[in-house]
């Protein structure tokens, strides 16, 4: 499946340049929250139950002579630790079979996440519970219970863990104590993998271990000594040889870099890197012009004096703010455009409040601000110019420009007085593309990059008839051995031969379609469109949303009648036909800052029948960090290997990359397995994103 993205690299070297911030922030970790090798808080080969900051996240390598282990360890809040990993076994084929994956060494992909029950104070302890490398083959699978103290530069952590962490037995489950069910670890896994065993859980055999991490006084140097309670007898590399249970390891720090050195095992010397970056506080050095100064400034002059060229330039230039046409009354003036650069909403109401106060006359005592989306009036922001004026000058001894304003919708009065010109005529538009996946049988890393070209005709701003063009500059898609999926399964091949679509074609047409959209009532937009919708289908379809401003709750429904399309060539399609869509709810929990769930209800691709669930995470620089799952009615052996459809995406703001103020969001993905089963039409505009200055998530 095709994803737009910007590679992981690229966000590397924007934190590598923003390195004094992030160094400030991992300065402030506290001792004794370095990583295991597994990634993850942790001493060596164990666990512990330190946090990071929240915000962080921590890529990680690490090599030994029988595993190379890759990670991404992300904070997600102060009590919720999760780690996704790579594993490689350096001691195993991939499979048996030349034809297939070469001399390529097993690959397996693995999930962690831990949970704080306790914060550590005066006298107690933290106190955590963790899952590590739950669902899928559990090549590492296990769970503990751990207990982490600070005393001067010393880190004490005692744990219990089964599974994987408990092979050595070194201590009876307590658990099995109280229920017989408890005393036997179930083997194997449900479904075709990918499915959380809850009825493995803290089953089977049990021991205790841990370590102490000590702070030198050299403040860059950690030394760490740790107890094991696996034996190796079991493991996934085969048996391996322990001479000792204790391990010793030392990390040193420089620049936001973790360098380590381990001897595992008695036998074993293993090392890594890390590196460090928070997403609350990551930022880009931007050159920009400071907010319009009006602390000296009084207009007694009238409209008719006003330079409204110079007003408008300058809102375009230092508000990103370009006006497309205006209304004035005698106490009033009403702006009508789009916001071009500042990602953040209360910044550009600011920059824009402060320009109009310095080029209109005080008689004007009302700005509106109707921000438009292609001729679509989005949102309205009306200040009270009186209020906003003292606040901006400081005569008030505690300034608050956001309580001279508010966010509301569209006045009856603002869409009577709307009547936009030079809103028809053509337009284009380039981007870059980056497909990328993981793990796959032919190469560990597969690639595709090139330019998306667009564009189309308009008229009035509110329908339009659009296409692109996908152009293929560099890949190694070729390497793909079998385009068409061979899993068996009971379901329609609806993606499964995604291959197919992207191998072998280096000029595509993704998409060519007609569109409308338009606010029909307070707070509900609807769209309608139809054509090419994406690479593999094409149709019809409509949508619409209720979606009041800032509110906590929004919902609505999309509803397509969709044909296959064939890879073949870029116009004709294959019998296949669907009636798909989806009532869409979106909801803000108050008890989770800076929090969205999406709940899409209804039927897929596959006439499979379910939900989506998608959890996303904002922090304060933009990024967003989600996941979602898809449970429906397809079982786990129709759907085949990975037993329902999941994954993670990284969404970064242009901001981050740009050295002026910039709108947008790159996504980076990360697909574990994606079959037919829980599969949505990629619908070439979503309403939720047309009208995304409404909501307080984005």
């Amino acid at each position: 499946m095709r994803f737009k993205t910007f590679p992981l690299l690229t966000l590397l070297i924007i934190s590598v340049s923003n390195v004094s911030q992030a160094n400030t922030q991992w300065n402030e970790t506290p001792i004794g929250s370095s990583l295991m090798v597994h990634g993850g808080t942790g001493l060596i080969q164990t666990p512990t139950s330190r946090m990071l900051n929240e915000g962080d996240l921590v890529v990680s390598y690490t090599d030994n002579d029988q595993y190379r282990f890759m990670s991404a360890t992300m904070q997600l809040f102060p009590w919720m630790q999760t780690t996704v990993r790579y594993s490689d076994v350096r001691t195993k084929l991939y499979s048996p079979v030349a034809s297939f994956s070469g001399d390529q060494t097993l690959k397996d992909k693995g999930i962690d996440v831990k949970f704080r029950l306790l914060k550590e104070s005066s006298y107690l302890p933290e106190f955590t519970v963790g899952f590590r490398d739950f669902g899928g083959t559990g090549f590492f699978e296990s769970e503990f219970l751990g207990l982490s103290k600070q005393v001067g530069n010393l880190n004490f952590h005692i744990n219990m863990g089964w599974g994987y962490l408990g092979t050595d037995d070194n201590i009876s489950n307590p658990f099995c104590e109280l229920k017989d069910s408890f005393c036997q670890r179930p083997q194997g896994y449900t479904g075709r993998g990918g499915q959380i065993d809850y009825q493995r859980f803290f089953k089977g055999q049990a021991s205790i271990f841990g370590g102490v991490e000590y702070q030198t006084p050299w403040q860059p140097l950690r030394l760490k000594l740790e107890y094991e309670g696996n034996n190796y007898i079991n493991d996934r590399a085969g048996v391996l040889q322990q001479d000792s249970k204790w391990n010793l390891g030392a990390a040193y720090r420089w620049h936001g870099f973790d360098f380590s050195v381990n001897y595992q095992r008695g036998n074993t010397i293993g090392f890594g890197v890390n590196y460090n970056f928070n997403f609350h506080t990551i930022n880009q050095v931007k050159y920009n012009r400071p907010p319009r100064d009006i602390t000296n400034v009084k207009n007694d002059f009238t409209m008719e004096d006003v330079d409204r060229n110079r007003l408008t330039q300058g809102l375009l230039s230092q508000a990103g703010f370009a006006v497309s046409t205006s209304h004035i009354t005698k106490n009033s003036l009403t702006l009508y455009g789009q916001q071009t650069s500042f990602r953040d909403k209360d910044e550009a109401v600011e920059r824009i409040g402060r320009i109009i106060a310095y080029e209109v006359p005080d008689s004007i005592n009302i700005y509106k601000i109707v921000n438009t989306s292609s001729s679509v009036p989005v949102l309205e922001t009306v200040i009270d110019a009186e209020q906003f004026k003292k606040h901006a000058k400081y005569q008030i001894v505690e300034p608050d420009l956001n309580s001279s304003y508010v966010r509301q919708d569209i006045s009856l009065e603002s869409i009577e007085n709307y009547n936009p010109t030079n809103n028809s005529g053509f337009f284009t538009g380039i981007e870059t593309f980056w497909i990328q996946t993981f793990g796959n049988p032919e190469a560990f890393y597969l690639y595709q990059a090139g330019v998306l070209i667009n564009g189309g005709y308009t008229v009035k701003g509110k329908t339009s008839i659009s296409g692109t063009l996908k152009v293929n500059l560099l890949e190694n898609f070729e390497k793909f051995n079998y385009t068409t999926d061979g899993g068996h399964s009971t379901l329609p091949r609806v993606r499964t031969n995604v291959r197919e679509y992207v191998s072998n074609r280096d000029i595509t047409m993704e998409n060519l379609f007609v569109h409308w959209k338009d606010r029909i009532a307070p707070n509900l937009y609807a769209q309608a469109y139809g054509g090419y919708l994406e690479s593999m289908y094409g149709g019809i379809g409509t949508e619409l949303l209720y979606i009041p401003v800032e509110s906590n709750l929004s919902f609505g429904f999309d509803i397509n009648y969709v044909q296959q399309r064939s890879y073949e060539n870029n116009f004709d399609f294959f019998d296949y036909k669907v009636l798909t869509g989806h009532a869409n709810i979106y909801w803000q929990p108050e008890f989770l800052d800076d929090t969205l769930f999406t709940f899409n209800i209804g039927q897929y691709l596959a006439k499979d029948k379910g939900v989506t669930i998608d959890f996303a995470k904002r922090f304060d620089s933009g990024i967003i960090v989600g996941a979602y799952a898809a449970i429906t009615n397809a079982s786990a052996e129709d759907y085949g290997e990975g037993s329902f459809t999941k994954g993670f995406y990284l969404s970064i703001p242009f901001d981050l990359f740009s050295l002026t103020p910039a709108r947008g969001q790159a996504k980076l993905p990360w697909v574990p397995i994606s079959r037919d089963g829980g599969q949505a039409l990629n619908r070439p505009i979503k309403l939720m994103g047309l009208t995304s200055e409404r909501s307080s998530f984005y």
